[in-house]
């Protein structure tokens, strides 16, 4: 079995590499898909340009491939567009298996970065693959700049209100990605991940605290107040009004949802927050 990953120098294809290796893979049966291929870190695994925006990369990358790990990419906006790419190249190479790394409940929920996922599912299904999706909640890491950012002021400010987030590690996510392409089966589901706890923004000062060392306060702000903080911090109105849509979705209830699919899937409890947030402090 091959198995190509795309992505494969970012920060979930990297670990998603790591997972497949750390399961028994053999090196030479993955495939790194990336831009620069130089910046591919283990040296034992085959590695292929692969540029999302350029078909006949795509085409090459997929040939002889038997598993397709499509990473979504990270241009929102242009995600659609690529990942179509990479489907069809899929369809037409007879790809067996082909796992996508989607959003929660992407097909109903209103969460801003949802549509994009939710056309690429449609294409998916379009195109007849024998496909497993994987609807990743949020990555603990995501919060990198934000525990940073509260090691100085002691505050978290967001517009999230009471919501909760079930996010767990990226490296937890890269497991199940590594699980479901190195196993028989799972083709045909839909496995809705996140981690073991969903947490409020209020336990998420209070982990920051933990972390940092000094007592940090969540302040929740209302969507217009949090647009104008941060326009006035320096992001134009477009970034300004994603960053307010992603909180109000989040508020919404949006990422909240955890039944221990990702623990099953890797055999083990996620990573708790605490522990995911000292890996990035």
């Amino acid at each position: 079995m091959t198995i190509l990953v795309t992505g494969a120098t970012g920060n979930l294809g990297r670990l998603i590499i790591d997972s497949l290796l750390e399961r028994g893979a053999d090196p030479q049966s993955i495939v790194a898909g990336a831009r620069d291929t130089t910046k591919v870190a283990d040296p034992r695994v085959r590695s292929v340009h692969l540029d999302y925006t350029d078909a006949a990369s795509v085409a090459a990358a997929v040939d002889g491939v038997d598993t397709v790990i499509l990473v979504s990419g990270s241009e929102v906006g242009q995600r659609v567009p690529q990942h179509r790419t990479v489907i069809d190249a899929a369809k037409a190479a007879g790809v067996t298996k082909f796992v996508y790394t989607s959003a929660p409940k992407a097909t109903s929920s209103d969460l801003v970065l949802a549509p994009e996922h939710k056309a690429t599912e449609e294409l998916i299904a379009a195109a007849g693959l024998p496909a497993v999706i994987l609807r990743n909640n949020w990555y603990t890491e995501n919060y990198a700049a934000d525990l940073a950012r509260a090691a100085e002021t002691g505050v978290l400010t967001a517009g999230t209100g009471d919501g909760r987030v079930a996010s767990a590690s990226r490296r937890d996510f890269a497991e199940a990605a590594a699980v479901v392409a190195l196993e028989d089966g799972h083709i045909g589901e839909v496995y809705e991940l996140g981690g073991d706890v969903a947490w409020t923004y209020s336990d998420l000062a209070a982990a920051f605290s933990e972390v940092t060392g000094r007592p940090v306060t969540f302040v929740p702000v209302s969507s217009d107040d949090q647009v104008a903080a941060l326009r006035d911090a320096g992001l134009d109105e477009g970034t300004a009004g994603f960053v307010a849509a992603l909180d109000a979705g989040i508020k919404g209830g949006a990422l909240a949802d955890t039944d221990g699919t990702l623990a099953r899937l890797i055999g083990r409890p996620t990573t708790p927050l605490v522990e995911g947030l000292r890996a990035v402090a």
